[in-house]
């Protein structure tokens, strides 16, 4: 009995990380409880039985709502382009740091992630300053200030 709370255990695992649902993994939970109940009184079905479902339920109650939570917070804020990158023009970031032109790249921050920047020309833009991304090569974006979109 031991061999199938384990492969149950397995394969929640598995169904959770594919679907990321938050609820085959407590499941897996309750699985690994009733295989350590097995392992330690292969005859007592019904006691397997219960500490799964005690398990089970205990970790949704208690543990889901922290992770919820957490995954939520992590969720990107902003817009997000869908398809090919060009859907990111004209979208503002922030500047990491110094960044320069194709020479001296640097870094700004566009719907939650880190990106490879150059700016149009020899323009510098020091970090911490709004862009506009003007153009998207590979995966470098070519921003321009923002107050200079502004001034325009």
């Amino acid at each position: 009995m031991v061999i199938v709370w384990i492969v149950l255990a397995i394969g929640l695992v598995a169904f959770e990380i594919h679907h990321l649902a938050f609820y085959a993994m407590f499941g897996a939970i309750g699985a690994a409880a009733g295989a350590i109940v097995a392992a330690a009184n292969p005859e007592a079905v019904g006691a397997q039985l219960g500490v799964a479902l005690v398990a089970t339920t205990a970790s949704t109650v208690l543990v889901r709502p922290i992770l919820r939570q957490a995954y939520q917070r992590r969720r990107v804020t902003g817009p997000v382009a869908r398809g090919v990158h060009g859907g990111l023009v004209g979208h503002h970031g922030v500047t990491l740091d110094r960044v320069g032109d194709a020479n001296q790249l640097g870094h700004v921050r566009l719907a939650g992630e880190r990106w490879l920047a150059a700016t149009v020309g020899d323009d510098v833009i020091d970090p911490g300053q709004p862009v506009v991304v003007v153009e998207i090569k590979g995966t470098t974006l070519t921003v321009i200030a923002a107050a200079e979109l502004q001034t325009q």
